[in-house]
């Protein structure tokens, strides 16, 4: 394991000590002694597959080069504690993991639903204080809130399971979590993009044994992210509403899931679905269906060096999400930042694509541009949403993990 593989090419070493000697200064002032270990968990970037996963489709994923840090000790005393710099601390034992609705929304609740999946499948979880801090943008959607998951899962599966949780079991562990206990219902991709580490096709037609494939990020590109503004907090319901949506659809044909519809069947039904669903939850499944193919696409080009074909199926993808998945904005609002940003992203950049990341309806765009236009895009975008929301990211090689600190600091 290398620095750069971690943090990107132009990752420092100095700094990367002085973070890990903040935690271990902290952790020491916490408990009197020494961490056991360092562990990180990334934040992650969707290329392509907006909404498809939590209905059994495809996406392309990326780890990216921003983490939550943590130096972290065993304790036998049973009880989890985290100090997590910018947040209220928090304790719970880890034999009470019984659902809290008042912990909704709220990083105890996370980890709590992390010890019970784990418990559920036969392991003893226990007792650990970890002192973490984020290089994660905020409310940037990266998904800040799965990077937390898989590194209270992987502080788990290390300490006290000898590694033995995979990756994809990692993923579902933490996807539990934030469902039942954190009250979110999100699919299984941003989980699975941190926990994988690096650029990866996953095909979620069976979600427990996702078909994986990884692949390599173009070279001379970079991802720019730019929070546009508005809180997530507010958009549950509206997230909740594509998937209902499309499950809506499957439920014409019999089925839970529009991954087991067959398009061509979907297609020609199409009249008489308008008799039952929504024109807008039609919409949405077109997307669905299309968007797979995009995946598909996108996946086949990086794997044949075709850069152009690439950045267009990620284009065709912002696209599509726009007009069809219609969560480039918040139903209702006319304050539309995310789709001011991509239609003047539309307007400067030359050689790359643009799209909606993430949930949608406030928030994030993405750009996959070639070198050459980063500084003149982020100078345009800090322009209209401030410099401190504007990132810069490269893939990430590695997911979840224990750090070997002294190793890449040689």
């Amino acid at each position: 394991m290398e620095l750069k593989e971690l943090y990107g090419a132009g990752a420092e070493k100095e700094a990367f000590a002085r973070r890990t000697e903040k935690l271990a200064a902290q952790f020491k002032k916490l408990t009197g002694r020494e961490p056991d270990g360092f562990y990180s968990a990334s934040g992650r970037a969707e290329i392509c597959g907006n909404h498809t996963d939590h209905n059994h489709g495809k996406v392309l994923v990326a780890a990216i080069s921003c983490d939550v840090l943590a130096a972290v000790g065993k304790t036998d005393d049973g009880i989890v504690r985290v100090h997590s710099e910018g947040f209220p601390p928090f304790s719970l034992k880890a034999d009470e993991l019984s659902v809290n609705k008042a912990e909704y929304g709220k990083s105890v609740a996370l980890a709590r639903g992390v010890l019970k999946a784990v418990k559920d499948r036969g392991y003893a979880p226990g007792g650990f204080t970890a002192v973490t801090e984020s290089t994660i943008f905020r409310g940037a959607g990266v998904s800040s809130s799965a990077a937390f998951e898989l590194l209270i899962t992987e502080i788990v599966n290390d300490l006290y399971l000898g590694g033995k949780l995979g990756k994809v079991e990692k993923a579902i562990i933490s996807q539990y979590a934030e469902n039942v206990y954190f009250g979110k219902p999100c699919g299984l991709l941003d989980q699975s993009g941190i926990s994988l580490g690096g650029i990866n096709e996953i095909d979620f037609c069976d979600p427990a044994a996702p078909a994986i494939e990884t692949l390599s990020a173009p070279e001379g590109y970079t991802l720019v992210i730019t929070n546009t503004g508005g809180s997530h907090a507010a958009l549950t319901e509206h997230y909740a509403a594509i998937k209902s949506e499309m499950h809506g659809v499957a439920a014409c044909f019999g089925k839970q899931f529009l991954r087991d519809v067959p398009p061509e069947k979907f297609y020609e039904a199409i009249p008489s679905l308008r008799k039952k669903v929504s024109e807008r939850a039609i919409l949405r499944a077109c997307h669905f269906y299309e968007e797979n193919e995009r995946v598909d696409a996108a996946a086949a080009a990086l794997k044949a060096g075709d850069v152009h074909t690439f950045l267009a199926a990620v284009e065709a993808s912002g696209k599509s999400s726009l007009n069809c998945l219609q969560n480039c904005f918040v139903p209702g609002s006319c304050e539309q930042p995310v789709t001011l940003a991509i239609h003047l992203s539309n307007r400067i950049v030359k050689d790359g694509a643009v799209r909606v990341h993430g949930g949608g309806f406030a928030g994030t765009v993405l750009a996959y541009l070639a070198d050459g236009e980063v500084e003149g895009y982020t100078a345009a975008m800090a322009g209209l949403f401030g410099a401190e929301n504007v990132f810069t990211a490269g893939v990430r090689k590695y997911g979840a993990t224990r750090l070997p600190v002294q190793e890449l600091l040689q």
